[in-house]
């Protein structure tokens, strides 16, 4: 019974992790490294961190066995890591012929705003904005399929985020954005930009 156990654990662990280096090959990465390096970091550390908290239960409770608690440990952690790295992909309805930058704002609206107003302006509630990294579905009010014209910030980050200064009171109004360009610049950044001080519905912004 307890083989058993120590091997449905082990697997279920196994399967977390092969599933999160899956996925880290899709989180955006720092200056210099990519989001595989970073969360394989934090996964070494959580396969060394997780023999020495074993070895402290075991200490406790020695009629535990060594495995099975490192590895209910681990996928505990791993777990936990996934949830960490969640992102929501997001379906983006914009205006007919839209060509711009796409800048979806910091609010504090409940339910996200996603069909975007003819400056390319959509809101998102906080827990959205603050998971947000994955590319988005992205088409226009006809329900053409606009993905193709998507230009993102660089390579490895989708979502360029920024920051500008209200009009009307302290703080700042923070966005993330990408653009979509016209059929012959496709996949060529154009640098649009968008005057979100002058354009936001300042009643939404946090």
């Amino acid at each position: 019974m307890k083989s058993k156990l120590k091997i449905a654990i082990g697997l279920i662990s196994l399967g977390l992790l092969a599933t999160l280096i899956y996925k880290l090959t899709e989180v955006p990465g720092g200056m210099f490294l990519s989001g595989l390096f970073l969360g394989g970091m934090v996964v070494a550390l959580i396969l060394v961190g997780g023999l020495t908290l074993t070895w402290l239960t075991k200490l406790i409770f020695k009629r535990l066995q060594f495995w099975t608690v490192y590895y209910a440990i681990i996928a505990i952690a791993f777990a936990v890591f996934h949830y960490q790295l969640y992102s929501p992909t997001l379906k983006i309805i914009v205006p007919e012929n839209y060509t711009g930058q796409i800048s979806l704002v910091k609010s504090n609206v409940t339910e996200n705003i996603l069909t975007v107003d003819s400056n390319g302006i959509g809101y998102l509630n906080e827990w959205t904005f603050s998971k947000l990294y994955s590319k988005p579905i992205v088409i226009d009010e006809n329900g053409k399929d606009l993905n193709e014209r998507c230009v993102g910030f660089n390579p490895s980050t989708f979502f360029g985020l920024g920051t500008s200064a209200s009009s009307e009171k302290n703080g700042e109004i923070k966005s993330l954005s990408f653009e979509i360009v016209p059929k012959d610049k496709i996949g060529e950044k154009q640098y649009y930009n968008t005057n979100l001080s002058e354009l936001v519905d300042k009643k939404k912004i946090k």
